[in-house]
C-alpha cells in the first residue's frame, strides 16, 4: 500500500502501573507492516518501573514519545493528553496490557481508504492474564450507529481508528465513574456519523480480572452512568437500553469464558 506523510497513524496508549505488560504492548507497535505511526504513551504517574522500561524502548526509535502526569488522572485524562499532542491524521487506541496482530495498521488502514470510512473497528481475541486466548474471536458487527452502539457495546477500543480530518477534534468525557471510551463513541455517533466493522482478528485484548475493564458489575455501572450523565437519557429509555446491553454482554461473556 502506498503511503504518504497524511496516513501517519497516532496510536494512544495510557499507561499505569503496566511494568508486566507495556513491552509486549510496544514490541506489537514496533512490530506492525505498517510503519508510518507514531506511538504517544501517557504514564499516568505509575510507581512502578513501567517508566523505566519505556524510556529503554525509546532508545533506538523515535517514533515513540511518552508524556508523564506528576499525579494520577486516569484513562481519559490521559487518552486526551495524547489526542492532543497527536500529531496522525489517524487516530488508533492501544491499551498498555493488550496486544496487536502485525497487519492490524495496514489492514485498517487500507479498508477504511477504500471505503472512505471515518471510523472504524475490527475483530479480536481475548487473552487472560497469564496469556492463554479464548476459543472464539469476538466477530463485530458490520456497521454501527449511535442507537446500536446504546444497546451493544461492540467496539473494542483497541481495535478503534479515527479518521480526525474527517471528525475533527474529538476528546473523552471526564468522567471517572462513567465509560470514557464508550462515551466518545457515542458523541461521535450522535452526529449521524456510522462506525464500520472490519471482521478480521486484528488485536488481543488481556482480560485481567482486578482491572476495572475487567469487572462486570463496574462495567455494567460505568455504562449505565454514561447514559445518564453523559448521554443524559431519561430513565425508562436508559432502562431499555440497559436491558438490550445486559443481553449482549452476557451472550459475549459466555463466548470467552
Amino acid at each position: 500500500m502506498g503511503t504518504s506523510v497524511q496516513d501517519l497513524v497516532s496510536i494512544i496508549t495510557p499507561s499505569y502501573n503496566s511494568s508486566n505488560y507495556i513491552c509486549s504492548a510496544i514490541q506489537s507497535v514496533k512490530a506492525q507492516t505498517f510503519q508510518n505511526w507514531e506511538l504517544i504513551i501517557i504514564d499516568d504517574c505509575s510507581y512502578d518501573d513501567t517508566l523505566e522500561k519505556v524510556k529503554k524502548e525509546m532508545q533506538d526509535d523515535s517514533r515513540i514519545k511518552v508524556i508523564q502526569l506528576k499525579e494520577n488522572k486516569g484513562p481519559a485524562y490521559a487518552r486526551n493528553l495524547g489526542i492532543a499532542a497527536a500529531k496522525g491524521n489517524y487516530l488508533s487506541f492501544l491499551d498498555s496490557d493488550d496486544i496487536w496482530l502485525p497487519e492490524k495498521l495496514e489492514r485498517q488502514l487500507l479498508f477504511m481508504k477504500r471505503n472512505h470510512i471515518a471510523f472504524s473497528y475490527t475483530s479480536y481475541r481475548i487473552i487472560n492474564e497469564s496469556g492463554e486466548k479464548a476459543k472464539e474471536v469476538i466477530n463485530v458487527p458490520q456497521r454501527t450507529t449511535y442507537h446500536s452502539l446504546l444497546k451493544n457495546t461492540a467496539i473494542g477500543t483497541l481495535t478503534v481508528m479515527l479518521d480526525i480530518r474527517q471528525l475533527g477534534f474529538v476528546q473523552m468525557p471526564l468522567y471517572r465513574d462513567c465509560s470514557e471510551d464508550f462515551g466518545l463513541w457515542l458523541s461521535i455517533l450522535s452526529k449521524g456519523i456510522h462506525a464500520y466493522g472490519l471482521n478480521e482478528e486484528l488485536a488481543i485484548y488481556r482480560k485481567r480480572e482486578h482491572s476495572l475493564s475487567g469487572n462486570k458489575l463496574r462495567s455494567a455501572q460505568k455504562t449505565w452512568n454514561t447514559y445518564r450523565k453523559v448521554e443524559k437519557i431519561n430513565f425508562t429509555s436508559a432502562l431499555w437500553y440497559f436491558a438490550n446491553y445486559s443481553f449482549n454482554a452476557l451472550k459475549k461473556h459466555s463466548i470467552i469464558s
